[in-house]
């Protein structure tokens, strides 16, 4: 991207104000009438302009990936759900809450009653209207003690559903929950049509902006313009296409190329020079994206807290954070709470790289000499192998020795994830602290990667939920990070940016969401082509 285009889209994304402008031009040499003219073309750019096909290009995706909303495990899907249907939340991509399908929501004093209104009129791609029966089946389908949903976790609290009429739906809680509404936007609770208390989830209709024509797992996802859609202002293509490309180099050369106008992930080690490619330009945004190295806490040697706290104290993640992210992120302090999350711990010490540390406590385990298998591939973050590799060297200096077993990217999610003693994670994380620990790291909770139970964090768990006040508040999330800090059986090396690829053409708002890539996996519902 010449200087020229970067002012200008600068400029078009409210990102300088008009004095920065001129003086930007004029240091790059323009006329004052030559840069009234790229202002003046840079807003128009910026204007929301219908049509086109818009092509993203994942570093995600499955063969084994459905429509089925309790599957949903990895980004393609993220992406998909969020292009053809809708939540009764949404996170909006300031980070705020806003309603979705819900038009509106109030609590109970004690916020164990939450009641939410629904749009009215609002229709599904196959013309059925939404009602309070179709909201009650699609959350309930992530509940109960049989399914093996994601969501499952952060819906335990729900003691029971009921609707009031054909708008209304009344959620009744165990206990207080004040971050309630947020947990709804999850991406599993996608409204679904439903009849006899059951989701029609095959064929994925929903109300989104966008219709599923076509659906290959693992491969490609193609959709068409919702021509009903309610939300005003949202939905600007005329198409949209997914395409899995897990090997990082080539989704970077389909953007290079022409062949996708967006991908996520771009290679750390490539963002530079990807910047100077014409036409095309980077989007970096922070939020609660972290790499993780969960280990099955119920099986030896992982069920030991000191082998534990060995393989913590193992990892060089300042090194690991500079290779493998060149910058593009922060230190993570094993637990899964970012400094841009509400009730960050951050007087909790920094965990540093010290192999006589790890020495000690194999010694306590009784693991002298300890051998462990890794499972990694770069579909579970572009650079794992990378810094799976760094990792083993610096385990070897703390008398460790780490096997590296690298997997096949196809199908890692379902093969390797949770199916294996270690390996490689990322999460996008959650925008409260409640939904990410009830999510990962509750007692049960069907995405607790590493097995864990630890009863004091349970405790807190629901007394934090509950709690109103934001210093007790507080305090309770801080001693969760510390418990998961020192007893949780993950090793969390570092915060990672969302890096996107962009071709100069596509255009957004001035702010793009955090909570997932791809501006909260909403790019398709809320970007457009100048």
């Amino acid at each position: 991207m010449s200087k020229k285009q970067l002012l200008g889209s600068l400029w078009a994304e409210g990102k300088i104000s008009r004095r920065d402008f001129m003086a930007g031009a004029a240091a790059i040499g323009l006329t004052a009438s030559s840069a009234t003219a790229l202002m003046a073309s840079s807003a128009k750019a910026a204007t929301p302009k219908k049509g086109g096909r818009y092509r993203m290009g994942l570093g995600h995706g499955s063969t084994t990936d459905s429509f089925d909303p309790a599957t949903y495990e990895n980004g393609f899907a993220t992406n998909l759900v969020f292009t053809h249907m809708n939540h009764l939340t949404e996170v909006n991509n300031d980070g705020s809450l806003i309603p979705e399908l819900a038009e509106s929501w109030e609590p109970s004093s004690d916020a164990r009653t939450w009641t939410f209104k629904l749009r009215k009129g609002i229709e599904f791609h196959n013309g059925k209207t939404m009602d309070a029966d179709d909201v009650l089946a699609s959350i309930n389908h992530h509940r109960g003690k049989d399914t093996k949903s994601g969501a499952k976790g952060i819906l335990d609290p729900i003691e029971a559903i009921k609707k009031d009429g054909n708008d209304t739906v009344v959620f009744s809680l165990k206990d207080g929950n004040a971050d309630f509404p947020f947990l709804v936007s999850d991406y599993h609770l996608a409204i679904f049509p439903s009849k006899d208390d059951k989701i029609i989830w095959e064929g994925g209709i929903g109300t989104g902006p966008y219709k599923v024509e076509s659906f290959e797992p693992g491969v490609r996802a193609f959709l068409t313009k919702n021509p009903n859609y309610w939300k005003e202002g949202r939905g600007h293509f005329d198409e949209v296409e997914m395409l899995s490309i897990i090997d990082g180099n080539a989704r970077q050369n389909a953007l290079t190329t022409g062949e996708v106008d967006a991908i996520d992930r771009v290679d750390t080690k490539t963002v530079r020079l990807m910047a100077r490619v014409k036409g095309v330009k980077i989007q970096e945004s922070t939020g609660t994206l972290h790499y993780t190295f969960p280990m099955d806490t119920r099986v030896a040697p992982f069920d030991n807290v000191d082998v534990r706290l060995a393989l913590k104290y193992a990892m060089n993640r300042e090194e690991i954070l500079k290779k493998v992210l060149h910058g593009h992120g922060a230190l993570g302090n094993d637990h899964p709470i970012s400094t841009s999350n509400r009730y960050h711990a951050g007087d909790l010490p920094q965990r540093g790289y010290d192999p006589d540390k790890a020495k000690h406590h194999l010694k306590k385990a009784g693991a002298e000499g300890l051998t462990v298998s890794l499972s990694a591939a770069d579909a579970a973050f572009g650079g794992a192998v990378d810094a799976a590799v760094l990792y083993k060297e610096h385990a070897a200096k703390a008398g460790i020795t780490i096997d590296l077993i690298r997997e096949p990217n196809d199908g890692y999610w379902s093969n390797v994830w949770m199916k294996k003693p270690w390996c490689v994670c990322y999460w996008g994380g959650r925008p409260t602290e409640d939904w990410m620990f009830s999510t990962a790291y509750a007692g049960g909770a069907n995405w607790n990667d590493t097995f864990w139970k630890n009863d004091r964090f349970d405790t807190l768990l629901k007394a934090a939920r509950a709690e109103l006040d934001e210093a007790k508040r507080g305090a309770m999330y801080a001693e969760m990070q510390g418990i998961v800090h020192n007893d949780g059986g993950v090793v969390i090396p570092m915060f990672a940016n969302h890096i996107h690829g962009l071709s100069d053409k596509v255009m957004h708002d001035d702010k793009v969401a955090g909570n997932w890539e791809m501006d909260g996996s909403k790019s398709a519902e809320r970007w457009w082509f100048g």
